[in-house]
């Protein structure tokens, strides 16, 4: 194989990573802190003395303390440093890490920038912690990531309850179990063996918050340390937000790196990777079983790389919730015995909103360096909305960057059609998908149901906590309830209420 141009060839010579635990919330590390601590950890990583010639500085968004947003102007600032390129992401989507590396690639390739800093932090933990030492008027206790990004339950589908991803992910779940031909338990088998792979990977990574291995029964079984948080969802079938974790990688060009007396076998290079995403709106998917554009980044990074998932050594399919690994998986034909982790998962490695994958960037770039490896990041943001896919090898790949990695067209070509929304139904339905909402003492809240009217439209239903012959019905596991038939009624509460036919 002739080796590209090693000036347009992006490489990544360092790596850090920093779990902050401090017992007083009030010694806590900021998110600026983190992130200033990972990026010098990375730059030691790498040999020293590349953050003072940084000239591209990109900054995955942080949530826990807003008001330090914009970070990237005040990071600089903490570090000592003046990059010509700043920019943060303008939210904190979990493929932020893997669109600013990709766009870190290419800068360097076009001669933009010679050294670029990929970074972020998050400590809801101590945001958390701190918060809880002030009086609520409302008396409840304090949800940074349900309180910031959607302080009004105002709308049609936050008025059945369907606001933050665990409320949302769960479709995905239930539509995907019936689509795959699964019980209830056959489901639950699978997360549970998913994660508990993944809770033995974090166990023997320094750098992940929860590193006691759990059985798969443990995984799913309901208890006080592990309460149900949305069906079938557990606590441990979550992401872990309540961490303080900051993470980050250098890239600079293969010249560069050899110019300054970077080993080959620390470097690890950038292959092909494609993008593409859902509607914003998750009442406007063609199917909750199934994503096109999960499917087509996926698809089309391991035909660019011309790898399968045989030819990868690792790989880190994004772990919000089971349901996107389980539909990662299908789509490379990676066996349900390997870990879909290098760094832990989001539940036990940590989960610091949109910045898990610079901590499996960094974990990647640690098991390929001295390897002729192949390893593969797939990241996935928003509501099951954004998908970012890439490759990474322990030795020079063919990839010619720039490259364009918007591949939103094919995914598009591959989406069904949308059902039209009808906000006021009454009458006869099927369900789509659905899920039931659990308080913190593990009772029912309310249920939520997806339906599909006889002329395809999609309408929700709301389940009330005291209809609990439904509730049963629908967690149960004895019948299978997407595809029951039933009928909306409207109710004086302005929610339409699901009755069984």
């Amino acid at each position: 194989m002739s080796e590209t141009d090693p000036r347009k060839t992006p490489v990544i010579v360092g790596v850090g990573q920093i779990n902050d635990r401090p017992e007083n919330p009030g010694d806590g590390l900021d998110p600026i802190g983190l992130m200033a601590a990972a990026l010098k950890r990375a730059d030691e990583d790498a040999g020293g003395d590349w953050l003072e010639t940084c000239d591209s500085l990109n900054v995955v968004a942080q949530l826990a303390w807003p008001q330090l947003n914009p970070v990237d102007g005040k990071l600089a600032e903490h570090l000592g440093i003046d990059p010509a390129h700043r920019m943060q992401t303008a939210m904190p989507n979990g493929d932020s890490p893997i669109l600013l590396l990709h766009e870190a690639a290419n800068r360097i390739a076009r001669g933009e920038a010679t050294v670029c800093a990929v970074v972020g932090g998050e400590a809801l933990r101590t945001a958390a912690k701190l918060a809880a030492l002030k009086p609520r008027d409302d008396g409840g206790k304090p949800n940074a990531l349900r309180d910031a990004s959607h302080r009004k339950r105002a709308g049609y589908a936050p008025s059945y309850g369907l606001v933050v991803p665990t409320d949302v992910y769960p479709l995905y779940e239930n539509a995907g179990r019936a689509a795959y031909g699964h019980s209830l338990a056959e489901g639950q088998a699978e997360s549970g063996a998913i994660w508990s792979g993944m809770s033995e990977v974090a166990a023997g990574n320094e750098s992940a918050w929860l590193r006691k291995p759990v059985t798969a029964d443990e995984v799913v079984t309901p208890s006080p340390d592990n309460r149900p948080i949305a069906f079938p969802y557990t606590k441990l079938q979550v992401a872990n937000s309540s961490v303080n974790q900051g993470a980050g990688f250098l890239m600079t060009s293969l010249a560069e790196a050899r110019e300054r007396g970077v080993l080959e076998d620390r470097l690890v290079f950038v292959g092909y990777g494609a993008a593409c995403h859902e509607d914003g709106n998750f009442l406007a998917r063609d199917s909750y079983a199934a994503s096109p554009s999960l499917a087509t980044s996926i698809e089309r990074t391991t035909a660019l790389n011309e790898v399968s998932a045989s030819d990868l050594a690792h790989v880190e399919l994004y772990s919000c919730f089971p349901c996107v690994p389980k539909m990662a998986r299908r789509v490379l034909g990676w066996p349900l015995d390997r870990p879909a982790t290098v760094f832990g998962g989001l539940t036990f490695g940590g989960g610091p909103i949109g910045n898990y994958m610079s901590h499996a960037v960094a974990e990647m770039v640690l098991r390929l360096r001295g390897t002729a490896d192949n390893g593969l990041l797939f990241a996935n943001g928003g509501y099951a909305t954004h998908n970012h896919t890439i490759l990474l090898s322990g030795t020079p790949t063919e990839a010619i960057f720039p490259q364009d990695f918007d591949y939103q067209h094919e995914a598009d070509a591959q989406r069904g059609d949308v059902p039209p929304p009808d906000d006021d139904y009454a009458g006869e339905v099927t369900i789509e998908t659905y899920t039931v909402q659990y308080a913190r003492d593990g009772s029912p809240r309310s249920g939520v149901i997806v339906a599909r009217t006889a002329t395809g439209a999609r309408t929700l239903a709301h389940v009330p906590a005291e209809d609990v012959a439904m509730i049963a019905f629908l967690t149960s596991g004895e019948h299978e309830p997407v595809g029951q038939l039933g009928e909306i009624r409207p109710h004086k509460d302005g929610l339409s209420r699901w009755m069984n036919r």
